[in-house]
């Protein structure tokens, strides 16, 4: 398999400063997006901590098979996806002690999703609203539960979606990182196939474009990187009330070098 990927980040049409932040690690093949909250430039901090946390603690323990496991390891999950919740986990910290010695800070977090892809094997953790979606065969769904407080009426049955959408609560979250001490992740494993492509957003992308408008750009673009700007484009044109994030991954096949071509050949022929 060959893993494509095209990113970007836009302040929007409103909002004065970005607090969304995103990094990929092509090495690891490890992507991580952030939506900061907290006011003035606390969100970005938060943001950017959260991303740079996890980052560095899955690239550490790669080089470092000793590398300590923040938060109660998981059963039945792989290494590498305890070591996205671990990461989460210590992000997580780190948010909350930065805001509890900085007293302007205090009330800061971010949302997260991070993947981490090995093999045909897809690693995924998040807390709060930033979303992955998985577009599969012209089949588009959310891999994660957003943690909101109108996700969770929709849940259990007293919000329709179609009134969760129109909430002026969405913005209030259940979960997130750096409020408190102690944060829950939640965490899943896919297994991708060629053809796939992958998207990890914030919710300035989500609130703005409906999923089939989504799902119809993913199917169109001609690349992982023209969807991303495509997305981030319809997202202003909307109105662009929010920071808007994309990170678009896909998965195609590896061209075939000539010696592939040949044992092709050889099998072919008999």
């Amino acid at each position: 398999m060959l893993i494509q990927c095209g990113a970007r980040t836009d302040l929007g049409r409103v909002r004065k400063n970005n607090e969304d932040s995103y990094k990929i690690l092509p090495a690891l093949n490890l992507y991580v997006l952030s939506d900061g909250m907290g006011g003035e430039a606390h969100g970005e901090v938060a943001s950017n901590l959260a991303v740079e946390t996890v980052i560095a603690h899955c690239q550490q323990a790669e080089n470092n098979g000793e590398t300590p496991i923040f938060g109660e390891p998981l059963p039945d999950v792989t290494e590498r996806t305890n070591r996205l919740n671990s990461a989460i986990h210590l992000a997580n910290r780190k948010v909350f002690d930065m805001a509890e010695a900085n007293p302007e800070q205090r009330g800061m977090g971010a949302t997260i999703v991070a993947a981490w892809i090995d093999g045909q094997r897809l690693s995924l953790a998040h807390v709060g609203d930033s979303r992955a979606y998985l577009l599969r065969a012209g089949s588009f769904g959310q891999l994660t539960a957003d943690h909101s407080l109108v996700a969770e009426k929709v849940r259990v049955g007293i919000l329709t979606q179609q009134e969760a959408d129109a909430s002026e609560l969405q913005s209030v979250l259940t979960r997130a990182v750096g409020t408190s001490s102690e944060v829950q992740v939640d965490v899943d494993e896919q297994m991708l196939l060629v053809g796939d492509s992958l998207l990890l957003c914030s919710d300035g992308l989500t609130r703005m474009v409906t999923d089939p408008e989504i799902a119809s750009t993913l199917l169109t673009s001609t690349s992982a990187q023209e969807a991303a700007d495509r997305l981030v484009e319809l997202a202003n044109d909307y109105g662009g009330v929010d920071n808007i994030s994309a990170i678009v991954i896909r998965v195609t096949r590896k061209p075939e070098g000539l010696l592939d071509r040949l044992k092709i050949w050889k099998r072919n022929s008999g």
